[in-house]
């Protein structure tokens, strides 16, 4: 109402005021929005699409949106060329694309590369698709150290990523970080802490 309705033209004081509180209701508003929705996953109230959906695409597009980090010299390299298909709900994998890339790039000091890289492999006896995010030269590192919890509880991202999470569970999918080498914490080590591994399985 401030910002559209008043008589008189706002100092640049007050329109920064009134802009900040504008943001901040966005992101209540966005989290209340992420609250509910893994109420409703959870609850089983939450119907997911079931469709033909190109993986590498899916990549693609969560890569496009995609901007954090970019002011520290930090940018993501996607590596993701291989025909790979499956069955799902391609935008809520898009944006819990987007929550995994986010997480990654934003504790990135810089400079930085980080790659994409997708695999197909067997998984538990599953034909499945793995995407390592990680630093572009720990890539394979990542991938060849044991599985480790994946925090989801990190600072400045909402729900996003808990929502994530739950919504490759709910493709028969899983995400984990790499785990931290010997005497080090996941926090102190980098490779565990700077990357992000998500499995999902393929189209038979």
């Amino acid at each position: 109402m401030l910002q559209r309705d008043m008589d008189e033209p706002l100092t640049a004081r007050q329109r920064k005021l009134i802009d900040e509180a504008e943001k901040s209701c966005a992101r209540l508003v966005t989290l209340i929005s992420e609250m509910s929705d893994v109420g409703k996953i959870d609850a089983g109230l939450v119907t997911f699409a079931r469709q033909p959906v190109d993986l590498s695409g899916v990549l693609r597009e969560a890569a496009e949106h995609i901007h954090e980090g970019r002011d520290r010299d930090v940018h993501l390299a996607l590596r993701a060329d291989c025909a790979l298909s499956m069955t799902g709900d391609r935008t809520r994998l898009r944006t819990a694309f987007e929550a995994i890339f986010r997480a990654i790039l934003r504790e990135k000091p810089g400079p930085a590369l980080v790659a994409a890289e997708c695999r197909r492999t067997l998984d538990d006896g599953r034909d499945c698709a793995v995407v390592v995010i990680s630093d572009a030269n720990t890539v394979q590192e990542a991938f060849e150290r044991p599985r480790s919890g994946f925090d989801d509880q990190r600072g400045g991202l909402g729900l996003a990523l808990p929502l994530a999470r739950r919504v490759f569970a709910s493709h028969g999918g899983a995400v984990w970080a790499p785990e931290p080498a010997a005497g080090q914490s996941a926090t102190d080590d980098p490779v565990s802490r700077g990357s992000a591994i998500v499995v999902l399985p393929m189209a038979r």
